[in-house]
């Protein structure tokens, strides 16, 4: 069977008297240029010959087409265009249909949509994911999809950027049927619309929607954007497809994409999306062998214990938790099982999944049993003395080639490595509570990691489906370290006039999930406490000391879980409490402070700053590698939003704007 060769990505076959187009563009068979124009040859091959009755798009690999090429924006646009391609495809003369062999995204979704039918492999799934970068669909997305599916359901899909598998997508209507080899069924659907009218996605009318329905799916969009532009205009143009004509539909979606595409707001989640491409890859580790990790080993199975027990399950590890007693042990394993079951009831987990976890886990009282485990994870209370000498013991019990890690939060981990007799293998794994469910895992590289036991380490994060930050050792890493500074601003500002409330207003204004103290609150106000009486004799007496948050704590108000912190819960729901604002005046009185008043504006301006200096203080000590690096940690682990880009880039940008 001769291949015929459009362009450097793009090649052909011919089946009986159907033309197999294919994308070989890795790692995700991008709509790069060259993509685009071997598409649109192959199309003038199969129009030019006669004897072709028609032609079936694939992708090679495991991915149909991941979406355009993210490092084409920007640069002046090379023929021919996305919208291009799939004018041509939806308007072709002969039938065209997908046979979506792997993920179907952005661009890829809309590709396909432009097909006249759609062919799923068992592993497919199509997405418009596009408001995760602050953009909308820009060939077609928002008018061609609801066509197929119907308003709500295009707006609950373009709106969110949520996925669907080859099942969902054909019950919605997004796909005809799913194949074990979807090639062999989409050429025979060539062959069936051979001299039939082609169904063509654009011509189709909108299905009518109940109006309260479509606006409920808005307002569950509008609800999740936080300020963010993408999701609110992906919602109007979805919604005016059922109001314009296609021609119309098109050229307000593409105006809109392009205006989108120059904003800050996409600018700032392009960066995150390729700063997390670069996290995680360490100078030095590139060519160096993994260890081989299959059983992992979990020492305390509290909170943060069983979630990292949970990711590691999930991902097909075998796990060995250990407990101090048998008591404990058993509560170990009853509280994985709740959490594995909640994940189920979450839809992300099946039954029969949990059922498989739960045969590879294994709980005990019994350290010996950690033997034959490739890598174990202390998950112990933060105490120094505690985790010294659970290392130690660990010595004499794992493999010579079993990985260490601690997952301190703020103890120096360098000085638990050189307890035990190789520090070679002993690694920070900083993850965050709750471990199955947050994404950001800190990769704390010591002084005496081996570069093997930090890539590992890393591909072991990835392999959770964690997104992993390599950082040196400081005391609470890059995240904590930069937390500090901005919680000791934070509480700065406090006593010189601001109050909780008006701090909290002016994050939660500019995209936070919550403010600084409603955050502490939510996390319990013990934890710093017992820091900062941990470094009371080790202060910079000459250094500003806020002692608010002490006096809080002294009198019992340790955050939600006691029902008052920084403010009142009464019936759960947070609350302004004026005995906290007393509290706030005495403490000013004390220092003879006369409160101003602040801005929100002012509030920002120094949080902002008080975050970015920490980061470059981090970078010029080298314990992080990147600006983005910084960006991430602050996003994934402590709320700033995305779309803001991070404190480095809001820095950066304020930088540009004013020297612009």
């Amino acid at each position: 069977m001769t291949e015929i060769r459009f362009s450097e990505s793009v090649s052909a076959r011919l089946e009986d008297d159907v033309l197999v187009v294919t994308i070989d563009n890795p790692p995700v068979n991008a709509l790069s240029a060259h993509v685009r124009s071997g598409l649109m040859a192959a199309l003038d091959h199969a129009a030019e010959l006669s004897a072709i009755a028609g032609a079936v798009i694939t992708g090679a690999g495991n991915t149909f087409i991941g979406g355009a090429d993210i490092k084409e924006f920007g640069k002046p646009p090379v023929q021919p265009t996305l919208p291009d391609v799939i004018e041509r495809i939806e308007a072709f003369g002969k039938p065209v249909v997908a046979a979506v062999n792997g993920a179907a995204l952005g661009g890829g979704c809309e590709v396909a949509l432009a097909c006249h039918g759609r062919i799923a492999s068992e592993k497919a799934s199509f997405g418009l994911p596009e408001v995760k970068l602050g953009l909308v669909p820009g060939a077609g997305g928002t008018q061609r999809l609801p066509r197929l599916i119907g308003t709500v359901a295009a707006v609950d899909l373009i709106g969110t950027g949520r996925p669907v598998k080859a099942a969902e997508a054909v019950t919605l209507g997004l796909a005809d049927s799913v194949a074990t080899d979807p090639v062999f069924v989409a050429l025979a659907f060539v062959q069936e619309q051979a001299g039939r009218p082609l169904r063509r996605t654009g011509m189709i009318a909108v299905p009518p929607a109940d109006a309260s329905a479509i606006s409920a799916a808005e307002a569950k969009v509008l609800a999740k954007a936080r300020g963010q532009a993408a999701p609110g205009e992906a919602v109007r143009l979805v919604k005016a497809a059922g109001e314009f004509g296609l021609k119309q539909g098109l050229s307000e979606e593409r105006a809109t994409f392009l205006r989108l595409r120059d904003s800050t707001e996409s600018v700032a989640l392009r960066h995150v999306f390729f700063a997390e491409r670069a996290a995680g890859k360490v100078e030095g580790t590139e060519k160096v062998s993994l260890r081989r990790i299959e059983t992992v080993g979990v020492v305390g199975t509290g909170l943060m214990g069983s979630g990292i027990a949970v990711s590691a399950l999930i991902s097909g590890y075998r796990v060995v938790a250990l407990e101090q007693t048998e008591e404990g042990a058993a509560s170990g394993r009853a509280r994985i099982a709740e959490t594995l079951d909640k994940t189920v009831r979450s839809g992300r987990l099946t039954a029969a999944g949990r059922d498989d976890c739960l045969t590879r886990l294994q709980t005990t009282a019994e350290a010996g049993d950690l033997a034959n485990a490739d890598l174990v994870i202390e998950a112990v209370f933060d105490d120094l003395a505690i985790k010294t000498d659970l290392f130690r013991r660990l010595d004499g019990i794992v493999a010579p080639g079993a990985i260490l890690a601690t997952n301190t939060s703020y103890l120096d981990p360098d000085v638990i490595a050189a307890a035990t007799a190789v520090p070679s293998r002993v690694v920070g794994l900083h993850f965050f509570s709750p471990a199955n469910v947050m994404r950001l895992v800190e990769v704390v590289d010591c002084a005496e990691t081996a570069p093997e036991v930090l890539a590992s380490a890393l591909a072991f994060v990835k392999r959770l489906g964690k997104l992993p930050v390599a950082c040196g050792v400081t005391e609470g890493f890059i995240g904590n370290r930069v937390f500090s500074a901005y919680r000791r601003e934070a509480e700065f500002m406090l006593e010189d006039g601001a109050l909780p409330e008006q701090i909290d207003a002016a994050l939660e204004a500019y995209g936070f999930p919550m403010g600084i103290f409603a955050v502490n609150d939510m996390t319990g106000l013990e934890i710093a406490w017992a820091r900062r009486k941990r470094q009371a004799t080790t202060r910079d007496p000459a250094a500003r000391y806020v002692e608010i948050a002490d006096r809080l704590c002294e009198a019992g108000r340790l955050g939600r879980k006691s029902g008052r912190g920084w403010y009142a819960y009464p019936d759960g729901e947070r609350a302004v409490d004026p005995e906290v604002t007393a509290v706030i005046e005495a403490a000013r009185a004390v220092k003879r402070i006369t409160p101003r008043a602040f801005t929100a504006e002012e509030i920002l301006s120094r949080l902002l700053k008080a975050m970015a200096d920490e980061g470059t203080a981090l970078l010029a000590e080298g314990i992080a590698a990147r600006p983005g690096d910084i960006d991430l940690v602050l996003i994934n682990g402590y709320g700033f939003p995305a779309h803001k880009g991070g404190p480095m880039f809001a820095a950066a940008q304020g930088k540009d704007e004013a020297h612009g």
